[in-house]
């Protein structure tokens, strides 16, 4: 019965945020945390460390400013391209890497990541060191304008709810079921008749394609994309929203999120704005030694014991 209660209310608080709190800010939050849940679609339950996911985060950022502002599509349409990028050039990425295990994954992932980035770098369509600035945003359905802050946050909002039930749904069907088998004890479900290369690249094209989605999403929100939404550090801020949330967590991923962005919101215009990176370097730090389940894991650890 509390579940249910427990979705409701945050859907609740979802609705009214925005007349709270500043809709952009808020929907920086929302794209992140579809991203930072994306990402934990491998590495929660499917153990693999991936240092290239913003390849795909910011190569769907690219395309879809490219479909809205030469093209000329349809928000949609120009969305769903961006999306579609991403997904494709993750199962080519996945089909290279996930022969390779551990560090080795790892490595592989950044490599192509960084070649994407040199290629971001000096195509000719990305805009170079300047990305695509001006990217419409056009209109939802054809009905409701995209410029007004609040239909944008709600567009956004549907955007990761969709997303985030598609995570919920994988995770909690027999494929996420054999994505924690492959996790705990991959020789294992190798023994028990798992095609687990198949099962990895799925999980990866999956997880690189809802990574594009809010890739593409956040494009068109900040009406930009630019190179650093595909450099490494990208990629080591979606490992850190993950770690600090919770890893193996449902929604610990986007509760780490919201936490990562507020304090570079908040740390940027104060006296520390130059010591940010130190700062969340920090928090990764104290995260690892002092709550290595993240703060919901801990939280639901803590809850458990407790009944």
């Amino acid at each position: 019965m509390t579940r249910p209660i427990a979705i409701l209310i945050a859907l609740a608080l979802l609705i009214a945020a925005p007349f709270a709190i500043y809709p952009v800010f808020l929907m920086k939050i929302l794209c992140f945390a579809l991203f930072a849940c994306a990402f934990n679609l491998i590495l929660g339950y499917g153990g693999l460390l991936s240092f290239g996911h913003a390849a795909f985060f910011g190569g769907a950022a690219y395309v879809t400013g490219h479909a809205l502002t030469v093209w000329g599509l349809p928000t949609e349409l120009g969305i769903l391209a961006g999306t579609v990028a991403a997904g494709a050039f993750g199962a080519v990425v996945g089909q290279l890497a996930i022969r390779r295990q551990g560090i080795y994954f790892a490595m592989i992932t950044l490599a192509l990541a960084q070649m994407a980035y040199f290629f971001f770098v000096s195509a000719d369509f990305t805009g170079g060191e300047n990305g695509l600035q001006g990217v419409p945003r056009g209109y939802a359905l054809g009905l409701f304008d995209l410029t007004d802050n609040l239909a944008m946050y709600y567009f956004v909002l549907i955007v990761f709810l969709t997303g985030f039930a598609v995570i919920a749904r994988t995770v909690h069907s027999p494929f996420g079921q054999v994505l924690r088998a492959i996790r705990d004890n991959e020789d294992r479900a190798v023994s028990l008749g798992y095609d687990v290369e198949r099962a990895k690249l799925l999980a990866f094209t999956l997880s690189a394609t809802i990574a594009g989605l809010a890739g593409a999403t956040k494009t068109v929100v900040f009406q930009l994309a630019s190179l650093t939404d595909v450099n490494w550090h990208m990629s080591g801020e979606v490992v850190l929203m993950t770690l600090l949330g919770g890893v193996g967590t449902l929604i610990g991923p986007a509760f780490g999120a919201g936490v990562i962005i507020s304090l570079q919101n908040l740390l940027a215009s104060g006296p520390l704005s130059a010591w940010v990176p130190v700062v969340m370097g920090a928090i990764f730090v104290l995260c690892v030694l002092a709550f290595r389940r993240g703060i919901v894991g801990e939280f639901a650890a803590m809850m458990r014991r407790s009944f």
